[in-house]
């Protein structure tokens, strides 16, 4: 019994130890660049510590700017919310609405191991794997986990379905308008004759942050995004106490 105590308050002073370094806010600004026009995407990672829990929430606001913005005037909303672990994140909920459209939204069932996925009026559940992840908290989730040196596989969500993603790992540098870094490079490798791509690339001495993402998506479309701006919180010091002397 007394081997179990002294193993519990070693474990919560690693995880006191560890949240203590993560930042409470992470805020990104990107320059998107897409085959038929130009956009600007706000990113916003949020930390709250709980207890003995640390949740995040990750909102991601996306608008055309310039010409483009005539043609497609209606903005892009994802949002993931959930638990953080030494594992990574563990989302709880996702969507992704466009423009008035209903949104695409995936409630992760961890207790019951239930996917359930709402997209266009219909809704199915799934088998929810061990790691399964949603598009956004994937590109933020080695800021809390252990990367792969060569590879890694994982479930992946875009709100519609889910499915097994395969990644390489590989190192490069990276020049962006606010400097050159070492990066992470995250490239997803597709079978045969898809048209899906991605590659996602992590800032290697910025907590793992995602700095530019390149796709293909299924409808054919090219998309960069590249980071502009990072603005970066960590935890604030507590207010006075209303009552205490000024």
């Amino acid at each position: 019994m007394k081997s179990w105590f002294v193993s519990f308050l070693l474990c919560l002073f690693s995880f006191q130890v560890w949240a203590t370094d993560i930042p409470s806010r992470i805020e990104i600004n990107y320059v998107v660049t897409t085959d038929i026009g130009e956009g600007e995407i706000n990113e916003v990672l949020e930390i709250h510590h709980e207890a003995e829990e640390l949740r995040y929430s990750i909102n991601s606001l996306a608008q055309a700017t310039g010409i483009y913005k005539l043609m497609e005037p209606n903005s892009i909303i994802r949002h993931s919310d959930g638990v953080i672990t030494k594992q990574g994140l563990k989302p709880s909920r996702a969507y992704e609405k466009r423009g008035k459209k209903e949104p695409s939204l995936a409630v992760f069932d961890w207790k019951n191991h239930i996917i359930t996925l709402n997209h266009k009026g219909h809704q199915v559940q799934e088998k929810l794997p061990a790691g399964t992840l949603d598009r956004l908290s994937l590109s933020y989730n080695f800021m809390f986990a252990p990367l792969p040196k060569h590879h890694f596989e994982r479930y992946v969500t875009n709100g519609r379905q889910l499915g097994l993603s395969h990644y390489k790992v590989t190192e490069e540098v990276l020049h962006t308008p606010i400097g050159e870094m070492k990066t992470i490079v995250l490239t997803r490798v597709e079978e045969k004759g898809s048209k899906l791509k991605r590659k996602i690339w992590l800032a290697l001495n910025n907590h793992m942050i995602p700095v530019r993402i390149k796709s293909v998506e299924e409808n054919g479309r090219k998309i960069e995004k590249m980071v502009t701006g990072i603005n970066i919180i960590y935890k604030a010091e507590s207010p006075s106490h209303p009552n205490s002397d000024k």
